[in-house]
């Protein structure tokens, strides 16, 4: 009897403990959190994000010998929803860290909240300088504005011959806004000259005021940092209009729906990127790219394989750090050192930006095509 009394009580004690957070079969796992934009006005970029990092967990779906958990919050391409996402993993899912967000302004949006819970967070592809600026916390899979601006300036002076330029830029987004300035100041310095610059805003379909000033202004090259819906239709109405120069842009309009939208007018367009597959050098890029295209019967884009290296140098600081405690991880990730990512061979400089290579791509034949790679 006695014996029999002891074993119920154990069995009461383990159903309990169980239901305790941070015990029972939650020791066997650790929580990520990824706050994306997964609809809105930029959900194209959420959804090739989260492809990457559910490959990246298929291949590392373990770390500290635990079971991998990513939980995702849709940030709806908003400022405030992505607050309230970061609010929602740290005080809610209490996450060990976090990936995300995609854009620059939904990042600095979120980043506060993670920063003060200090939790680390990477994200995949928000280039602007600020979204790492005075933060211990805030880290990045990708390479920032400054250095992208100053490589466009230098192609488009050095390899597409352009000594004068015209820059159309949303005025919406800090992004746009940041490597136009980046841009220009190169772009000067080198000895061209800006002789139109007009604005634009997301979700303008008119773009006839600012192509009247291209044509007035007669330049060698339009800069258009923007996205791929606004750069689509701005390239299908220059054409239309008779522009045929050509257009040099970012990282931020090479997805798929600038060729759909665009069709043969976003031909040769030039871009700065963070990846090609043709590019590809590391054994773990090799192993993610027959993934990824095995399983979406789909080339392997630049937007996905960051996604991929965010959660990778995440699962990578954990395994340093050798602990799910914020301030290890934090450091594991600021000691960074040659990490063989999918997007190339990543070193973690000063203020959670990384060092790293960049590729020239552009539309050709309705594709994207690896052109050169331009190293830091």
């Amino acid at each position: 009897m006695r014996k029999t009394s002891v074993l119920a009580v154990l069995a009461l004690l383990g159903v309990f403990l169980l239901g305790i957070p941070g015990l029972g079969m939650a020791q066997d796992v650790v929580k990520l959190g990824a706050f994306l934009p997964m609809t809105g006005g930029v959900a194209a970029y959420g959804d090739m994000e989260w492809s990457g990092i559910q490959i990246a967990h298929d291949m590392e779906p373990t770390v500290l010998g635990k079971k991998i958990d990513v939980v995702l919050v849709d940030t709806k391409s908003d400022k405030i929803e992505a607050a309230n996402a970061v609010s929602l993993l740290v005080e809610k899912e209490k996450v060990a860290g976090i990936l995300g967000e995609a854009i620059s302004g939904n990042s600095m949006a979120g980043n506060p909240i993670s920063e003060a819970a200090k939790i680390p967070s990477v994200s995949p592809t928000a280039t602007n300088p600020l979204v790492t600026q005075g933060k211990m916390f805030a880290f990045r899979a990708c390479f920032i504005d400054p250095f992208q601006g100053e490589v466009a300036a230098r192609f488009a002076w050095n390899e597409l011959k352009a000594k004068t330029a015209a820059l159309i830029i949303d005025q919406a987004q800090d992004y746009c806004v940041g490597l136009a300035n980046y841009f220009e100041k190169e772009f000067v310095k080198l000895g061209g000259k800006i002789v139109s610059k007009t604005y634009i805003q997301t979700g303008d379909q008119d773009f006839s005021a600012q192509l009247s000033a291209v044509q007035a202004a007669k330049p060698d090259i339009i800069y258009a940092p923007n996205y791929y819906t606004e750069d689509a239709l701005l390239a299908k109405q220059a054409r239309d209009l008779g522009i045929k120069l050509p257009i040099l842009t970012g990282d931020g309009a090479q997805d798929e729906t600038l060729i759909k939208v665009g069709g043969a007018s976003v031909e040769n367009m030039y871009f700065t990127g963070h990846f090609h597959k043709q590019a590809a050098t590391t054994e773990r890029a090799r192993e993610y790219i027959k993934r990824y295209e095995e399983k979406y019967k789909k080339e392997a884009g630049a937007f996905d394989a960051l996604g991929a290296d965010a959660y990778f140098l995440m699962v990578d600081a954990i395994k340093r750090a050798g602990s799910t405690d914020g301030a290890k991880i934090r450091e594991a990730l600021a000691d960074t050192k040659n990490f063989q990512g999918v997007s190339g061979t990543i070193t973690m400089g000063e203020g959670g930006n990384p060092i790293k290579s960049m590729v020239i791509n552009k539309v050709e034949g309705g594709k994207f095509v690896y052109v050169t790679t331009v190293n830091p």
